[in-house]
């Protein structure tokens, strides 16, 4: 319900803290009302299952600029296949949107998942070949294909092939920085 609680780089205390007191929110809702109980709870979950993703739309197409104006629908794919032991073929495509009404100008780096056992790398193999900058046009959409031939004779521990969804990257326009 937009607490993040972990990420790749370990728990997050403010996600846990928010979690907690929006469950001890709850409880003193339900301790506090006498009547409508159950009705309640039920339009509070709801709303606040919507909420926070329609601020963030609003927040994007009002007051957002350069990167945080991104939107990403977390709809990417990659995929890799072997040409040889130390070369392989990599595709990734994504849809991003810019939701604000000026160009923005930005780095891609992409980001392992963090659930891949023994941190074998993959989606961040993308970045071997050099950072990838793009432009999106004032609110429009822009699909980005990306196909390298990656050169993996100096990478320990990484894939031989396979294809990965709901990649994750990182958005970098000098020195501020946005995960998606």
């Amino acid at each position: 319900m937009s607490f993040p609680i972990s990420n790749q780089d370990g728990y997050i205390f403010l996600g846990i803290i928010g979690s907690v007191l929006f469950i001890i929110a709850m409880i003193l809702l339900v301790i506090g009302m006498k009547k409508y109980q159950f009705r309640t709870i039920i339009v509070v979950v709801i709303v606040y299952g919507l909420l926070p993703n329609l601020l963030i739309m609003i927040y994007q197409e009002t007051l957002a600029s350069g990167i945080a104006a991104i939107s990403y629908d977390g709809n990417g794919k990659c995929k890799f296949e072997s040409v040889n032991k130390d070369l392989l073929n990599g595709e990734c495509n994504l849809v991003l949107h810019n939701r604000s009404n000026k160009a923005v100008s930005f780095e891609l780096e992409f980001i392992d998942s963090f659930f891949m056992e023994d941190e074998v790398r993959m989606e961040s193999l993308m970045n071997l070949a050099g950072p990838k900058s793009i432009t999106i046009e004032a609110n429009r959409k822009k699909s980005i294909h990306l196909k390298e031939l990656l050169e993996l004779s100096d990478v320990p521990k990484h894939i031989e092939e396979g294809t990965s969804e709901n990649i994750h990257f990182k958005l970098i326009d000098g020195e501020t920085t946005r995960t998606l």
